[in-house]
């Protein structure tokens, strides 16, 4: 995260040049604005606790709401909530056995995600 404090007048550009290459080069490269903004509501996805806990809870064992709800001490209606929002988003999948429904990831990239976000924060953490 870009933080002020590290900045010491070394670090910022004074040049007063724009590098035409440079920006050119970025600017092809560049999504366009729909991929952005759809990428950023991927994330805003995982910036709330509870979602991830779930996310992670699924990462680790196949659960259904019951399950989720005592783990997280939350109610059902609010586990089941949260759920439809990651179901809408394609990161989680359900299977209905009788009047169990059974939740886990769709795919390995939301367990991907978390690995490289805590290799991130926590260089030496290992998950497994």
């Amino acid at each position: 995260m870009f933080n002020n404090r590290n900045m010491n007048s070394d670090s910022l550009c004074d040049c007063g040049v724009i590098h035409e290459d440079v920006v050119n080069r970025v600017r092809k490269a560049m999504p366009d604005n729909e991929s952005l903004y759809n990428l950023a509501n991927l994330y805003k996805l995982f910036a709330d606790n509870t979602r991830l806990k779930i996310l992670w809870a699924l990462s680790c064992e196949t659960m259904c709401v019951c399950d989720l709800a005592v783990l997280l001490g939350m109610t059902k209606s609010a586990i089941s909530h949260q759920l439809k929002s990651l179901r809408l988003c394609n990161f989680v999948k359900y299977e209905k056995t009788g009047k169990v429904v059974y939740y886990s990831l769709t795919d390995e990239h939301v367990r991907n995600i978390f690995k490289i976000g805590f290799e991130h924060i926590y260089t030496d953490t290992e998950i497994q």
